[in-house]
């Protein structure tokens, strides 16, 4: 199966990666299968107090993944969030799909990953402050929900849905219309959008 990681730091956002996780499962038809890594296999804790032993810590992350997601959180400006940053290099170097969604985009500007193709993240004024030099690129920013583009998904804070379906496209884990239906019945309501085809 294809190995997809979610990078999880304390205080992890833990409605971020639940639809994404979720969908992959649902509309994956078994191809792929969710994984979790952080600093170390210690325990960590969610901003809501959900508690995931991570599957692989920073030493063992297996070279077999297809993306990497990058959860966000409270901890993305802290001195561990640096020791993610070349498994995150190593990622886009070797051309397989890379996730950020909230402060975890601040994050990838600070690594100058933001620097070509477009993007988005919470604010473009914080993300310009918070990198500096290493973030170039103020013409590639977006003001949308999420955006996908050179292997690469952005999404603001509320944008756990978008974030998902932009994901769920790039790594084409189902076909287009699948992914839309599944969107729009999660977007919309049970009474609004017609029901998706779960695979």
């Amino acid at each position: 199966m294809k190995k997809i990681l979610y990078v999880l730091l304390e205080q992890w956002a833990d409605w971020e990666p639940a639809y994404l996780r979720s969908a992959v499962t649902m509309l994956g038809n078994g191809a792929f299968e969710n994984k979790t890594v952080s600093i170390t296999k210690s325990p960590v804790t969610s901003i809501g107090g959900a508690v995931c032993v991570p599957d692989y810590d920073l030493q063992d992350v297996p070279d077999d993944y297809v993306a990497l997601i990058l959860v966000g959180g409270l901890s993305w400006h802290s001195e561990q969030a640096l020791l993610v940053a070349p498994l995150v290099q190593e990622c886009v170097k070797s051309g397989k799909v890379l996730g950020a969604i909230c402060d975890a985009c601040r994050f990838i500007g600070t690594l100058g990953i933001l620097n070509k193709g477009k993007h988005t993240a919470n604010d473009l004024l914080e993300l310009q402050q918070s990198a500096g030099a290493a973030y170039t690129n103020a013409q590639g920013f977006l003001p949308r929900q999420a955006v996908a583009d050179c292997n690469i998904v952005t999404a603001n804070g509320t944008a756990a849905l978008e974030f998902a379906q932009e994901v769920l496209r790039t790594l084409h884990v189902a076909d287009d219309a699948t992914i839309r239906a599944w969107y729009d019945f999660h977007k919309l309501g049970l009474y609004t959008a017609p029901l998706p085809n779960m695979g």
